[in-house]
C-alpha cells in the first residue's frame, strides 16, 4: 500500500512564495518508478493539473497558469517531491493535491487506475 501526504500550505500575501512537499511511503516502494503530479482545486472550479515530472528522464509539464512561476522537483532518495511557488496571485488560492502513478498519459503526468492521491493542503493568497 502506498501513502501520499502533502504539506507546506498556508496563508501568504500576493507576490509571496510557498514550497509544498509531497511525501510518499510504502513497502517495496521506490519513488523512482513513479510519475508525479501536482493538482489544485479552487472553490467553484474544476480540478486543474498544474505541474508534473516523469519517472524516467524527469521531463516536466507546467500549465499556462503557473508556467514561469512554479517549479516542480523530486528527491527520490527521500521519497519526496516539491512544488516551489513564487509570485503568488490571488487566483492561486486552492487546495493543492499531489498524485503519483506508475503510469502516465503522455510520458510525464500520472494517469490510470493505480493513481495514489494525498489529502490536500490549503493555499490561501490574500492581502
Amino acid at each position: 500500500q502506498v501513502q501520499v501526504v502533502e504539506s507546506g500550505g498556508g496563508l501568504v500575501q500576493p507576490g509571496g512564495s510557498l514550497r509544498l512537499a509531497c511525501a510518499a511511503s510504502g513497502d517495496r516502494f521506490a519513488l523512482d518508478n513513479f510519475n508525479i503530479g501536482w493538482f489544485r482545486q479552487a472553490p467553484g472550479k474544476e480540478r486543474e493539473r498544474i505541474s508534473c515530472i516523469s519517472s524516467t528522464d524527469e521531463r516536466t509539464y507546467y500549465s499556462d497558469s503557473v508556467k514561469g512561476r512554479f517549479t516542480i522537483s523530486r528527491a527520490n532518495a527521500q521519497k519526496s517531491a516539491y512544488l516551489q511557488m513564487n509570485s503568488l496571485k490571488l487566483e492561486d488560492t486552492a487546495v493543492y493535491y499531489c498524485a503519483i502513478s506508475l503510469y502516465s498519459d503522455q510520458g510525464t503526468c500520472p494517469a490510470g487506475r493505480s493513481t495514489y492521491w494525498g489529502q490536500g493542503t490549503q493555499v490561501t493568497v490574500s492581502s
